[in-house]
């Protein structure tokens, strides 16, 4: 005989519970800087799995996941003023630009643009200097297929103040929105791509030549438009696969 008094009933693991472990486990090394939310949402949102997040939570904390990033100690301060939400798309675009090197130490650089309206990534030009002729050109490039936009966020760069940067915009009836001088919080949703560029594969992979940052950039912003969560759309990807 067993007393009750020290009997507890074990639940035993059921082959969903090992279900869910496995897709866990499987997004987590694929996307190292994922935390709990954005696995979840992948499954909910992208493969369409209704699992309690209660029950999804604990298993995840079961395997540790939860211990994979240790938060470090932040001091605090005042948070700036939100950007405006664009109520449509091609109403904002927010563009900067990324530096990193290849594995022979050349300098390359990226010039990223978004639609600030979804957070949809337009472009990824990739090259070892990307002067203003290049920028206007791939603009040009982005607006044969998708149409113009109302206006462009953009620092004080060189690039951005040019003459000829400046004559092209009017000349497209595109204003220009420049950002005050340190303050990139003022071009908070672009600087937010730039980060999950660098964390999600640029920091990530060391690569030798310009063509497989190009192809690497290519494909990744596909998966990120596509198949991505993003807590910005309520966990669904910029672009969600219909």
């Amino acid at each position: 005989m067993i007393s009750e008094t020290c009997y507890r009933y074990q639940a035993k693991s059921t082959q969903e519970n090992q279900l869910i472990a496995d897709w866990l486990i499987k997004l987590t090394e694929e996307n190292s800087d994922w935390g709990f939310g954005l696995c979840f949402d992948y499954l909910r949102n992208i493969e369409g799995f209704t699992w309690n997040h209660k029950r999804v939570y604990r298993i995840y904390c079961e395997l540790s996941l939860n211990l994979r990033i240790k938060p470090k100690r932040r001091l605090k301060r005042h948070k700036p003023e939100p950007l405006k939400q664009p109520l449509k798309a091609n109403q904002v675009w927010s563009v900067d630009f990324m530096h990193d090197q290849l594995s022979n130490g050349r300098k390359i650089r990226l010039f990223n643009v978004i639609d600030d309206y979804r957070r949809e990534a337009l472009d990824i030009e990739v090259g070892y200097s990307l002067p203003t002729l290049r920028v206007i050109r791939a603009l040009n490039n982005i607006i044969q297929w998708r149409g113009k936009p109302q206006v462009i966020r953009c620092d004080n760069g060189p690039e951005f103040i040019s003459g000829n940067f400046v004559k092209w915009a009017k000349k497209q009836n595109i204003r220009i929105e420049y950002i005050q001088p340190g303050n990139p919080q003022q071009n908070a949703y672009i600087e937010r791509h730039n980060k999950t560029i660098r964390y999600s594969w640029l920091s990530k992979y060391l690569f030798d030549t310009l063509e497989e940052v190009d192809n690497y950039a290519t494909s990744w912003m596909w998966f990120y438009n596509h198949k991505r969560p993003h807590k910005a759309n309520g966990g669904e990807p910029p672009r969600k696969v219909s």
